[in-house]
C-alpha cells in the first residue's frame, strides 16, 4: 500500500488520502532535519521565541477552516472541534513563556578560582508521534517545547488525521522557520519503525496505545535515547458524600462522554458513596439522556460519532459482556436511532451494578460508556481507583480539601484533579504511571526530557 485513507467517520467517504513516503524520501527528510538541527540550536532563544510566537498566531487564524477538518476527519461535533485550537493556543504560548526560565542555564555558588555551571543541550532530531483523537493537543505538547529547545522536529500524526501534521509545520513555514526544522511525514507503521532505528532521531515522543508504546520501545532498544510513552487510561473519579452533588454529576458525565468517550484521561469509572449513590445516578441518567447523536458537522449535535464501526463494536462488546454479567443499563440505544449494529454511531450508556470482574471496569473503553459503582467509604473507593493497570488521571469530588489531600497522596496516577477532570494544565507535569507510560510533558518539567545537561567545569587560576 503506497498511500494512506483517512475514512470519514461521518459518513465512510475517502475525506484526504496522500502518498506515503518512500524510504528515499524519509532518508532525505532526515538528513535535513539533522543539517537544519546545527544551525537551528545556534539560533538565540529569543529569536526562537517570537517565531513560535507567529506561528501560534498564524495557526489560530485559520481556527475556523482546522475546526472543520478535525470534525470530518475524526467525527468531533463541530460546535466543540474549535476548542481543539484554542486548546493549542494556551499550552504553546505556555511553553514559549517559560521558556526563558525553564532552559536558563544552572549557575551554581560561587567557587574562588572556577567558574561551573550546567547548561541544557537540545538532544537533536525528534520524533513526534501523535494519534487522532485530540491531534494538535497530543502533538503541540511535545512539537512546541521541542522546538524552543533548539531541536529539530519531525511530525509523523495517524492516518486518520494527516492534515493535522501539515497544517502545523505549515503554520511554522508561513512564520519563518528555517527549512528542514520542522517536517512531517505520512508513514506505515513499519517505516514508522524503521525511522525510530535511525541513528539521527535521538528521542521519540510518543501518544497512542500500549501496543504502539512497546512498539517504540522495541524499535529502539539498544539505542540508548530516551522515549516519552503517553499511553491508556481508565480513569477514575471519585464521589465522596459531602460532594456538590450537581457538580460531580456535570464533571464526571462530560469528562465521560466528551468527544464520545475517545480521551485517554476520559472518566471511565465512577465511584459513589453509599450515601448519595442513588441521587448520583438518577442526576447522571438524567443528564445523558440530553445528549444528541448525530452527525457531528450539524451544529445540534452534542455527541458524534466514534472514529470507526470496529471501535463501536467494541464497546457494544465490553456492554453486553458487563449486562451478561449482571449489570444494569439506564440508557435505551432505541432512543438514539442512529445507533445501529455495525455502525460507528453509538448510544452512550451509563451502567450500574458493575464489578471488576467486568471489562468495562478494567480495560480501557474508549467510547461513550461508563460504570458506576458503589461504595462504603474512602478506603474502598482508594482501592478501587489503584486497582487498575493504568494510572494517567483520578479525580475527586469533595468539599474537604485536606481530606482530599490526603487521598490524593495515596493514588497510583500521574495526576489528581479535585473538583475537576479530564483537562491538562501547561503549567503542571503531564505524565503517567504504570501502564500509562512513562516521561513528562508540559512545564518547565517538560524540557528536561527534550534536552539533556552539559556541565562546564573552568578553572581559572593556574
Amino acid at each position: 500500500m503506497n498511500s494512506l485513507q483517512c475514512i470519514s467517520p461521518i459518513d465512510g467517504s475517502v475525506y484526504v488520502e496522500r502518498p506515503l513516503a518512500t524510504s528515499t524520501q524519509v532518508a532525505d527528510a532526515v538528513a535535513r532535519s539533522q543539517r537544519a538541527q546545527q544551525d537551528w540550536k545556534s539560533t538565540p532563544l529569543a529569536q526562537r521565541i517570537a517565531l513560535t510566537r507567529e506561528a501560534i498566531s498564524l495557526f489560530s487564524a485559520k481556527e475556523t477552516q482546522l475546526a472543520e477538518e478535525l470534525c470530518w476527519m475524526m467525527g468531533r461535533p463541530i460546535r466543540y472541534a474549535a476548542g481543539e485550537i484554542s486548546g493549542f493556543v494556551e499550552r504553546a504560548s505556555h511553553m514559549a513563556d517559560i521558556a526563558e526560565q525553564a532552559l536558563a542555564d544552572i549557575h551554581l555558588p560561587v567557587k574562588p578560582g572556577f567558574i561551573r555551571f550546567i547548561r541544557r543541550e537540545p538532544l537533536g532530531v525528534v520524533l513526534v508521534i501523535a494519534p487522532w483523537n485530540y491531534p494538535y493537543l497530543t502533538a503541540v505538547n511535545s512539537v512546541v517545547p521541542a522546538l524552543l529547545a533548539g531541536n529539530s522536529v519531525l511530525l509523523k500524526h495517524s492516518a486518520q488525521t494527516p492534515l493535522c501534521a501539515e497544517r502545523m509545520v505549515e503554520a511554522f513555514a508561513e512564520a519563518g522557520l528555517p527549512a528542514g526544522v520542522f517536517q512531517y511525514l505520512h508513514l506505515s507503521h513499519a517505516d514508522t519503525e524503521q525511522l525510530i532505528r535511525a541513528p539521527a532521531v535521538r528521542h521519540v515522543a510518543f501518544t497512542g496505545s500500549e501496543a504502539g508504546g512497546a512498539m517504540v520501545e522495541h524499535a529502539a532498544a539498544g539505542r540508548f535515547i530516551n522515549s516519552g510513552l503517553e499511553l491508556g487510561g481508565k480513569d477514575p473519579a471519585y464521589v465522596r458524600a459531602d460532594a456538590d452533588l450537581r457538580h460531580a454529576v456535570e464533571t464526571t458525565i462530560d469528562g465521560a462522554f466528551f468527544n464520545s468517550g475517545q480521551s485517554c484521561c476520559a472518566i471511565e469509572r465512577i465511584y459513589v458513596h453509599e450515601s448519595v449513590y442513588d441521587a448520583f445516578i438518577e442526576q447522571a441518567v438524567a443528564l445523558v439522556r440530553h445528549y444528541r447523536l448525530g452527525r457531528p458537522d450539524s451544529a445540534k449535535t452534542t455527541l458524534g460519532p466514534l472514529v470507526r464501526p470496529a471501535a463501536a463494536d467494541f464497546v457494544r462488546e465490553q456492554v453486553a459482556e458487563a449486562v451478561a454479567k449482571g449489570a444494569k443499563t439506564h440508557i435505551d440505544p432505541a432512543d438514539f436511532p442512529l445507533d445501529q449494529p455495525g455502525s460507528a454511531y453509538l448510544a452512550p450508556q451509563v451502567l450500574t451494578g458493575v464489578n471488576h470482574a467486568m471489562r468495562v471496569m478494567t480495560e480501557e473503553s474508549f467510547g461513550p460508556v461508563v460504570g458506576i459503582q458503589k461504595v462504603r467509604d474512602d478506603d474502598e473507593a482508594v482501592a478501587l481507583m489503584n486497582d487498575s493497570e493504568y494510572g494517567l488521571t483520578a479525580a475527586i469530588f469533595s468539599r474537604d480539601e485536606t481530606t482530599a489531600l490526603a487521598l490524593a497522596d495515596r493514588l497510583d496516577t500521574g495526576t489528581v484533579f479535585l473538583n475537576r477532570c479530564d483537562y491538562l494544565d501547561p503549567a503542571l507535569a503531564w505524565t503517567g504511571v504504570k501502564n500509562s507510560g512513562r516521561g513528562c510533558t508540559l512545564s518547565t518539567l517538560g524540557y528536561d526530557h527534550l534536552t539533556r545537561p552539559k556541565s562546564f567545569h573552568f578553572k581559572t587560576q593556574l
